[in-house]
């Protein structure tokens, strides 16, 4: 995977790539690229390149920017397999990740085997359920899918009908966790740290407030009895994850019930402001989603606003590494810009910061209730606990 950034006027063999798959998945018009030497050194991000690469990134949830960087890349090499194009096996250190994951996970959902969420990433629980349909159907329990595995998949229709199976179960192990905070694990993730301090504009620095804002739900949680942890300091020279894969790998090892990932945006054009929202999910016939983390995402949007009267930038699903490499429910949360004067302003205030960590408490609180306990509003404190936990 490059590590440069592609855009319109761009030549090389990387952009004969780019050409290809985007070819491939129907997006560009043409026969894929197949040729060698001059050619592909001559191949060209034209026009046609950057709106391909736009409705491929609004297909797989990313920022549609026409620029194909780290992410896309990602995402377009993982289009390019279909089921039965390679073998399938789980790795410890280097886990399998594309589309044809994604549609073994869903096949395996449909015929009564967890495999966990669709991620694409296949994982330990995919290799559990792949093996426990290779029992089921008189394979070899090989955790391999390979040529045999595949006609046995084949072979049988789809079972599940009037419902989404992967939902369901998301929504099972919700409930089966019980109702209020207590116990619960919550991974707070202030993004960026070390000396990768993210927007900055003037003496302003995005790492350091939304450290303090995670500082301030830290409290706030341990106050309720929910277990919290950051997945890094508050420090200017702290230690932070290089990658939101880390970070993503740290909620997983700890096995969270959720994770809240806290960053502040920025924009070329200082008229940009307001709170916005992220959770798993793409889009297209074969689109997911985590219907926790929208929920959450929903109920966390609707606090903050109410008790900060930022702009409603509304919620999104995004296919971003830290919400889909999390095996729970992980939303992002972008409160405020750094670029906008007014809200700059308000993101020095201690005040504020305490809202906006009050919002995350209420919601997390109406996340664990049943859904007609929801539309309960009001300043987060132990009052607002009592009355949202069940009494034993």
């Amino acid at each position: 995977m490059p590590d440069s950034v592609y855009r319109i006027g761009d030549h090389g063999p990387a952009v004969a790539q780019i050409r290809d798959h985007l070819a491939r998945l129907g997006l560009l018009a043409g026969e894929p690229d197949e040729r060698r030497g001059t050619a592909l050194v001559e191949a060209s991000f034209d026009p046609d390149v950057q709106q391909a690469v736009r409705a491929f990134q609004q297909q797989r949830g990313l920022i549609a920017d026409g620029v194909v960087g780290t992410a896309t890349w990602r995402c377009l090499d993982d289009a390019r397999w279909q089921l039965g194009d390679r073998v399938l096996r789980y790795g410890t250190h280097h886990m399998q990740t594309g589309d044809d994951v994604g549609a073994l996970q869903r096949r395996l959902h449909e015929l009564g085997f967890d495999p966990g969420r669709i991620d694409a990433i296949f994982g330990p629980d995919t290799e559990h359920a792949l093996r426990e349909f290779q029992r089921n159907v008189g394979i070899p329990a090989d955790g391999l899918c390979g040529p045999v595995t595949f006609k046995a998949l084949d072979r049988l229709a789809r079972t599940v009908v009037g419902g989404t199976p992967h939902l369901i179960r998301e929504a099972q192990r919700m409930h089966a966790a019980g109702p209020g905070l207590a116990g619960k694990v919550i991974v707070i993730d202030p993004g960026h740290g070390g000396s990768d301090r993210g927007v900055q504009v003037n003496a302003l620095n995005e790492a350091d407030l939304v450290a303090d804002l995670a500082a301030r739900i830290e409290g706030r949680l341990g106050a309720v009895g929910a277990i919290a942890f950051l997945t890094r300091g508050n420090a200017g020279d702290d230690v932070a994850p290089a990658t939101e894969a880390e970070r993503a790998a740290f909620a997983n090892e700890v096995d969270a019930d959720l994770l809240l990932s806290l960053h502040i945006d920025a924009h070329h054009s200082a008229k940009a402001h307001g709170v916005a929202s992220f959770y798993y999910g793409t889009s297209g016939p074969k689109g997911v989603h985590s219907a926790v983390g929208e929920r959450f995402a929903g109920l966390l949007q609707d606090e903050v606003v109410e008790r900060t009267q930022l702009l409603d930038a509304r919620t999104d699903a995004k296919s971003w590494e830290i919400l889909q490499r999390t095996r729970m429910p992980a939303v992002r949360l972008d409160v405020g810009y750094l670029t906008h004067p007014g809200d700059a302003a308000r993101l020095v205030e201690p005040t504020f910061r305490d809202g906006v960590a009050e919002a995350v408490l209420v919601a997390l609180q109406k996340l664990y209730q049943p859904i007609d306990a929801a539309d309960l509003h009001g300043t987060a404190d132990l009052r607002d606990h009592a009355r949202l936990t069940p009494s034993a």
